[in-house]
């Protein structure tokens, strides 16, 4: 596992995430491995290379809930409750976002989707059991590159809110 200093994340080719956490002053450590293209899973493929577990890595994924692209950030260890996702933004009923439009809208590529530096803001919703941890992993903008900060820091950035919306 390869650690890179916040000094060292703020140099030329960061990502969008290192660069939004840069401009925002927090506190953040970045996580790269090899990324393993035949991995049944990236988040649990992140898990693993990095020695974390699965219950501080959160994944990233885009839904639409009633016409609306939402991002919901859960565990790796877990799935999406998409009835829970709805309830927590007010709406009726939630459902995978197309990967094209959820990589063209977010600027990012499906695997490497973060919650932080997207192209457009869109609305999130943070998994309240990231509160447990004083620090949890969350994709820095590409396959292989994972980022770690406090909850409080992502809850704040990304304007989420923390609601129930994971299921084991």
């Amino acid at each position: 596992m390869a650690k890179k200093s916040k000094k060292q994340a703020q140099q030329p080719g960061g990502t969008p995430a290192t660069v939004a956490l840069t401009a925002a002053g927090v506190e953040y450590t970045v996580h790269a491995y090899d990324h393993d293209p035949n991995h049944p899973s990236y988040g649990e493929e992140a898990a693993e290379a990095m020695g974390v577990s699965p219950e501080r890595v959160f994944k990233t994924l885009v839904a639409d809930v009633d016409g609306t692209l939402t991002v919901a950030v859960v565990p790796v260890a877990g799935q999406l409750d998409l009835k829970a996702l709805a309830a927590a933004v007010n709406g009726k009923r939630a459902a995978m976002a197309d990967p094209t439009l959820a990589e063209r809208t977010t600027g990012y590529v499906r695997g490497g989707i973060s919650p932080l530096g997207q192209r457009k803001k869109l609305p999130t919703v943070l998994d309240a059991s990231a509160s447990a941890h004083p620090t949890i992993c969350v994709s820095a903008g590409r396959r292989g590159l994972e980022v770690e900060l406090s909850p409080e820091d992502l809850t704040k950035l990304t304007e989420a809110v923390l609601a129930p919306i994971g299921r084991a």
